[in-house]
């Protein structure tokens, strides 16, 4: 099967192309998007947009989300991120105030393009890859969390020293299994305002990431 992602994770993913599930996966998305009664987010070039942007072997952080996000024009293949220009939504807004407070920058920043984190090596990664307009979860169930328990289990197999940021139950439980031993895995509730102020904010994500990656000889991410 022919899969349009950076071709770095193209090798390191070859295998998963031609299973079963995969194949249903992609008879199931082909049909969503190409259904004219429905919207899909993000658009079909997006798909894979994380990959693009940040290739296996750059990797240095995970950061794990759940689905994309639903409404007009805001979903864009990275978790959490919404093109420059959009409104940011609740929770991203509340990813900048962390920024903010845990790196003591003067200003929270208001580009939601989470795109210059996934050059520097930030893999954005959703759960789940695709959804329906206006329908969160709607695609949940149809192959993209094996695929993503893949994507995570050969970073953290092929990998070292990668810091992965799980927000959330949902994120903690789908990393549960990677190596503590050889990776940093930094945990706490999920942005959103409604478990923000449970212990996500006051958390120092952000610079916890970069002290790691500075002792073991990473160049630190540029979080602003």
């Amino acid at each position: 099967m022919n899969v349009r992602i950076d071709p770095s994770w193209n090798k390191e993913l070859q295998d998963e192309w031609d299973k079963p599930y995969f194949a249903e996966l992609t008879d199931f998305v082909r049909q969503q998007y190409q259904d004219s009664r429905q919207i899909v987010y993000p658009p079909a070039s997006k798909i894979f947009a994380a990959f693009d942007e940040c290739p296996f072997d750059k990797v240095k952080v995970v950061i794990l989300g759940q689905d994309p996000y639903h409404g007009p024009g805001q979903a864009n293949g990275l978790c959490f991120s919404v093109g420059n220009g959009v409104a940011l939504p609740p929770s991203l807004v509340n990813i900048f105030k962390e920024v903010q407070d845990d790196l003591k920058l003067p200003e929270a920043s208001t580009d939601g393009d989470l795109s210059r984190w996934a050059r520097q090596g930030v893999l954005l990664l959703n759960s789940t890859l695709t959804v329906e307009a206006h329908r969160p979860t709607s695609h949940q169930g149809k192959g993209w969390e094996t695929f993503t328990d893949e994507v995570i289990m050969r970073l953290n197999r092929d990998r070292e020293h990668l810091v992965f940021i799980l927000w959330g139950s949902y994120a903690i439980k789908k990393g549960a299994f990677i190596d503590r031993n050889r990776h940093l895995v930094l945990t706490s509730p999920h942005p959103s305002p409604l478990s923000a102020y449970r212990g996500f904010f006051g958390s120092h994500p952000f610079s916890r990431a970069n002290q790691y990656l500075v002792q073991h000889n990473e160049t630190p991410i540029n979080w602003r």
